[in-house]
């Protein structure tokens, strides 16, 4: 009677020793052996550990933490639970396939009164700087990155005194204008018709002079967005 439960005892230590044990797989890998990492000592939380595991037909099998995964492990009879949660830093290029599914994201936050970020530095981790970026695609590689509010739409204005018979008109500090339907041009006031008055290109307005004249101190203004 004692040997049976011996035995039993035995067996059920057996089982939890090997649970608590194991070698790597490693996410995004998919060349070459894998690297067994370090045993998960439970009761304890860990960004890279190895837990063995047996399937219902005895085969043994194994989970192992990496690439911003964190292995977490307790201390209760209940061993065969562990719990793989985001978190970390990646170790290796990351990308979903979503293969025609629906992505997305539950919960997130409306923003109404925040302002757009003026410090935002690249590479920058959360509690650094202040006020909001946008995430954006880079269709070349799939990477996620992050973009100034002000860098999405910009606009600008810039009046000038014309000489006479001035008809080119540089705007300072040389930004690259959109095309004429983005840009507005007013002689003294009165809006001049896009494509047919002025015409535009890189960062210089040229006035055509259709059915008028520049002369001397009249007031041309530049307005754009892009």
């Amino acid at each position: 009677m004692k040997t049976q439960n011996l035995s039993k005892n035995f067996k059920s230590l057996a089982i939890g020793v090997v649970l608590l044990t194991g070698v790597s797989l490693s996410a995004q890998q998919t060349t070459g052996d894998v690297v067994k990492q370090a045993d998960v000592d439970p009761g304890t939380t860990t960004t890279a550990g190895a837990v063995r595991v047996i399937d219902n037909k005895g085969t043994i099998k194994y989970l192992q933490a990496k690439n911003g995964l964190t292995l977490l492990s307790n201390t209760t009879n209940d061993v065969t639970t562990t719990t793989w949660q985001l978190g970390g830093t990646l170790t290796d290029d990351t990308l979903i396939d979503v293969d025609g599914n629906v992505f997305g994201l539950n919960g997130i936050e409306l923003i109404s009164t925040e302002t757009a970020s003026t410090d935002a530095t690249t590479e920058s981790d959360a509690g650094t700087g202040s006020g909001y970026t946008l995430l954006v695609r880079d269709e070349a590689t799939g990477a996620l990155k992050k973009l100034l509010a002000t860098d999405l739409i910009q606009s600008g204005q810039e009046a000038f005194t014309a000489t006479a018979d001035q008809t080119a008109y540089a705007l300072t500090g040389s930004p690259i204008l959109p095309s004429y339907s983005q840009v507005w041009v007013y002689r003294n006031g009165a809006k001049l018709v896009a494509n047919v008055d002025y015409t535009v290109a890189a960062s210089t307005v040229t006035l055509v002079e259709n059915d008028y004249s520049v002369y001397g101190g009249d007031v041309i203004e530049v307005q754009y967005t892009k």
